[in-house]
């Protein structure tokens, strides 16, 4: 991310993401079916049972300002915290990380209500808002810290991560094979304090405007119906 300040150079981003965004409907339609089938039970049981339920996902999807930025909007989402995980180096610094030495992947942990929201709509939102077919790349962005990967806390959240990228390539929503990892989250390292809520304390800066702005601004529109009120 050593390049965010120069804009122009995410002009290829862009158009990366004019064309993905072509895509973003049919994944969202054929992917009701998935979440309607695996949400139905838990959703029952949610109404016997009022009491908030606090779960954590912890995803990589690129750049940590971006996906931050998006999940902090979903209704049911309690807080969204960037950081490091997936490698050997212990407490890594931003510096270490851009190196794409360390191994581990910038990334972001989800606290929230399961009563609001599920894992697998985290996963829809996940899938939807980013390219999972680049290795170890996300529009401009590159390196083996950029890298798509779902790091799970339970055997649940394993079993349906696999069971959404297996739905996804049998039906070829994508025109390449899903590149996403799917890896039990070992120590998740929480980022430097202002890599948090980077994007709403820094709004005007150059890679906020040209990259994260489009970016929210399609996912408010496809996913209107689950964004805080």
């Amino acid at each position: 991310m050593n390049t965010k300040n120069d804009c122009n150079k995410y002009v290829y981003f862009s158009t990366y993401c004019k064309i993905l965004n072509m895509k973003k409907y049919i994944l969202t339609v054929f992917i009701v079916t998935f979440i309607i089938s695996t949400t139905n039970g838990q959703s029952k049981l949610t109404k016997l049972n009022s009491m908030k339920t606090i779960e954590t996902a912890t995803i990589a999807n690129g750049c940590f300002w971006c996906t931050e930025a998006i999940f902090q909007l979903l209704n049911g989402v309690e807080s969204v915290t960037s950081g490091y995980t997936g490698g050997t180096l212990k407490n890594p610094t931003y510096k270490e990380i851009t190196s794409g030495k360390t191994g581990h992947a910038e990334a972001i942990q989800i606290k929230f209500d399961t009563s609001k929201i599920t894992f697998v709509e985290i996963l829809e939102v996940f899938f939807s808002t980013h390219d999972p077919t680049t290795l170890n790349r996300q529009g401009y962005d590159v390196g083996t810290q950029y890298r798509s990967a779902i790091f799970y806390n339970s055997e649940t959240q394993k079993n349906e991560a696999e069971a959404f990228i297996n739905v996804l390539s049998e039906a070829n929503v994508f025109d390449k094979p899903i590149v996403t990892e799917v890896t039990k989250l070992d120590v998740f390292y929480e980022a430097e304090n202002y890599h948090q809520n980077y994007y709403n304390n820094n709004k005007t800066q150059g890679y906020c405007v040209a990259v994260i702005n489009p970016k929210l601004e399609k996912f408010l529109k496809q996913f209107k119906s689950k964004i805080k009120q």
